[in-house]
């Protein structure tokens, strides 16, 4: 069965590691001389305490980390760190219900950007940062940070990789995993340094720079005022959050290699990257035009409001420089698919990625076309290389649990009284790890406040299926799991 003493020594460690952020928190609580430092010091104890608890339960344990546990790891690390990640919350009494708390806390390490917290401006400053900070962290992944710094901590980090990993097709930078992660985890970390300085030249303080860089980088969506990016009134803040946003949701292996490489033709010729950018670019301009027309937008505004809401949509960020809620209708529809796809695999972006896009266009070709020949013996390839039968299964697996999850959810929250736009798109927001709905009771820039708690509870354990790609988290509730054999 699980190897448990393993399982602690490595929930141990994660723990640290969380110590750790939360400490991050504590130098930037003393900094701006908050009110919330002792609940920090507080949280920073009861979080490393446990952490040394797990690791005596997981004293002498060997290295030797199966599937079985790798899957279980990964899913009870992320509610674990959801768990301790609502003491600075509850601690210093700003949300008062655990509830809340912990799907402030979910919303923050999925980068789901959902919030019940309606004037964030109000909370002090080493709050505001840890909401920023889950979202950094919970970008590429907890287990896929530790395995960057520590590799030696996580025993079997193959099987925690895929078992934490976005996308069907698992892409390596090397043969070491380790060194695989470091080398994504520099991409993501000059994306946030240069998405720093351009917000700064733009205008902002060092403190909201540093915020909003995490959430856009980590297209999480947690801001620092309630008005998101549209507080500042700054296009130029609006075209540089666009902008990082949108490579944060492209593939972070092909962006290494093809700036390590110094070949764009990489990046432009990669299936995957075609299919998100003429989706970006279709979907913004259908929306501009039907700004300029229905809304009476000027064009610049138009075109800059559908190009951020787009972007912010299809890389599941949740930031907004516009109310899309008085936008046309059919405009919602158009966001909604954005919420559907997705951003691309190996990114920080959720959805069911747009190489699962791709790969069903060329499944329902490979279809037309066997229906014309019979017989024929049709590869499915994507960049030259071949996709197996066994993914192809997979595939359709996925997008079929993903519409019955959808779908099962949104019913229950509209048996619950909830209208049928917003539970929709609450259930899609959720799942696809986005952040905004759109509906009447609760719009694209309003918080989730009202939701009924056994909503946010079921949001809340969406947002963790979703994002660790739903089998992840659901194989551990099959009977097959928990056999000896």
């Amino acid at each position: 069965m699980l190897n448990l003493k393993l399982i602690s020594k490595i929930l141990g460690a994660l723990l640290w590691i969380e110590g750790l952020l939360l400490f991050n928190c504590l130098l930037v609580s003393l900094w701006y001389r908050s009110v919330d430092t002792l609940p920090f010091v507080w949280s920073i104890l009861i979080t490393v305490g446990a952490g040394l608890l797990f690791r005596l339960l997981g004293r002498n344990a060997d290295n030797l980390l199966g599937r079985r546990d790798a899957y279980f790891v990964v899913t009870v690390a992320w509610i674990l760190f959801t768990l301790f990640g609502t003491l600075p919350f509850m601690i210093s009494g700003y949300i008062h219900s655990f509830t809340d708390a912990f799907f402030e806390a979910m919303s923050g390490f999925t980068t789901t950007g959902a919030t019940i917290i309606d004037y964030p401006e109000r909370l002090p400053k080493g709050l505001l940062y840890w909401r920023s900070l889950t979202q950094w962290i919970g970008g590429l992944g907890i287990v896929f940070f530790t395995i960057a710094i520590l590799p030696s901590i996580v025993g079997g980090s193959v099987k925690v990789f895929a078992a934490e990993a976005t996308g069907p097709i698992k892409s390596k930078l090397h043969p070491r995993l380790s060194t695989s992660a470091k080398s994504i985890w520099i991409v993501y970390l000059v994306l946030t340094v240069a998405c720093i300085l351009s917000y700064k030249l733009c205008g902002m303080g060092w403190f909201d720079a540093f915020n909003y860089s995490m959430t856009s980088t980590a297209t999480g969506g947690f801001a620092t005022e309630s008005g998101s990016i549209m507080t500042f009134h700054s296009p130029a803040e609006e075209y540089v959050c666009t902008l990082f946003c949108f490579l944060s949701g492209v593939n972070f292996t092909l962006m290494y290699a093809s700036a390590v490489g110094m070949d764009v033709k990489r990046l432009l010729k990669n299936s995957e990257f075609r299919f998100y950018t003429v989706m970006v670019l279709s979907f913004a301009l259908f929306i501009a035009v039907e700004l300029v027309y229905r809304n009476h937008y000027d064009i610049e505004h138009a075109f800059r409001s559908a190009i951020f809401q787009v972007v912010s949509f299809i890389t599941t960020t949740g930031l907004f420089s516009d109310d899309a809620g008085k936008w046309p209708h059919v405009t919602w529809v158009v966001l909604a698919a954005c919420m559907f796809f997705g951003g691309c695999s190996g990114s920080t972006s959720g959805g069911i990625k747009s190489i699962r896009g791709v790969m069903l266009l060329k499944v329902v070709r490979n279809e037309f076309r066997q229906i014309l020949h019979p017989n024929a013996v049709l590869p499915l390839k994507i960049d030259g290389i071949n996709i197996p039968q066994a993914k192809r299964v997979t595939l359709l697996g996925f997008i079929g649990l993903y519409l019955f999850l959808t779908l099962f959810c949104a019913f229950t929250m509209i048996a619950f009284g909830i209208d049928n736009t917003n539970a929709i798109t609450i259930t899609l927001s959720s799942l696809g790890n986005v952040g905004p709905t759109l509906g009447m009771e609760i719009g694209p820039t309003m918080s989730w406040a009202q939701l009924p708690g056994f909503a946010k509870w079921i949001c809340s354990f969406l947002m963790l299926v979703g994002r660790l790609e739903l089998f992840t988290v659901l194989v551990l509730f099959t009977p097959a799991f928990w056999k000896e054999n």
